[in-house]
């Protein structure tokens, strides 16, 4: 398999955002969102405004999410809102959150998911650049592109579907009903490669870029993460989000910061490479690529 391209700076900076876009060659045209996390009131790891403002603003872009599928303070669109306004993102861009307006299912027919569902307005965006802040995560073991745009891009329901491996869409019942580690890894890997196809098969684009700072084992999910583990590192991106995730997770590995065995534990306590070699194997993107350093 051709190796896939990755893109790197250490700089973390608006301008070093633009640069590495531009890096990638591919204009994202038309209606464009940008899928990040507004991430939960009480955590202060999410990507800030300050950061990606220009970037976003370059692309004439609405900021794009969907609700929680946890009880929390982005459960509901109203909510949600206001947790977007607090952390300063209205302020540099629409912000839509797709689901406050029903949901619509996208075909998957994988192991584990019939179906993805997510947020109604996706599909009004021609583009989407998935702007993934990269980290830990408490039940996938790291969050980066492929978690953005399976579990970010699934509606409240969607996102129950995918914690069950496909056995509920509700909400209150998901949790009772959590599968085997890999089943969810795996369902998570499907969903990010239903919402790809969906792109490609109406002629759209996504573009990926995966910001490594602030480096808590913890979600931007979590209203009270742990404190960040490791240095920042930089940013990445590509076309290829499995090339994408798998160069940060070897940054990860590859690193001499004091910090990254605390941040390895919790990537292998949860298998949480698991779901880079699964959707390898059906066919979504590839795990071999080539690190080009933009500096």
């Amino acid at each position: 398999m051709e190796k896939s391209i990755v893109y790197f700076t250490k700089e973390i900076t608006p301008n070093s955002l633009i640069r590495i876009y531009e890096k990638l060659g591919v204009e994202l045209k038309g209606k464009v969102g940008v899928k990040i996390s507004t991430g939960e009131p009480g955590g202060n790891n999410y990507l800030k405004p300050e950061l990606i403002g220009d970037l976003v603003k370059k692309l004439n872009a609405n900021i794009i999410e969907c609700n929680t599928a946890y009880s929390g303070k982005r459960n509901t669109a109203s909510d949600h809102m206001k947790a977007a306004q607090e952390h300063g993102f209205t302020n540099i861009a629409t912000v839509d959150i797709m689901d406050s307006d029903g949901e619509f299912e996208i075909p998957v027919n994988g192991k584990h998911l019939d179906v993805d569902i997510v947020g109604n307005h996706l599909k009004n965006y021609d583009s989407m650049l998935e702007l993934s802040h990269f980290k830990g995560h408490a039940m996938g073991g790291f969050g980066g592109a492929l978690k953005n745009q399976s579990i970010g891009v699934a509606s409240r329901n969607g996102k129950a579907y995918i914690h069950s491996a496909g056995v509920t869409s509700n909400p209150d019942e998901c949790w009772n009903k959590l599968p085997l580690q890999d089943d969810f890894l795996e369902s998570m890997a499907e969903a990010a490669k239903g919402v790809a196809d969906y792109f490609k098969n109406n002629n759209k684009t996504i573009l990926y870029i995966n910001v490594m700072n602030n480096l808590s084992v913890d979600c931007d999910c979590d209203s009270s993460p742990e404190d960040p583990c490791m240095d920042d590192i930089g940013i990445l991106a590509s076309i290829d989000p499995v090339a994408l995730d798998q160069a940060c997770i070897d940054k990860i590995w590859n690193s001499t910061d004091r910090g990254r065995d605390h941040f390895i534990e919790r990537v292998e306590r949860q298998n949480g490479r698991h779901i880079l070699e699964y959707a390898e194997s059906i066919g979504f993107g590839s795990r071999e690529y080539e690190l080009v350093n933009i500096d």
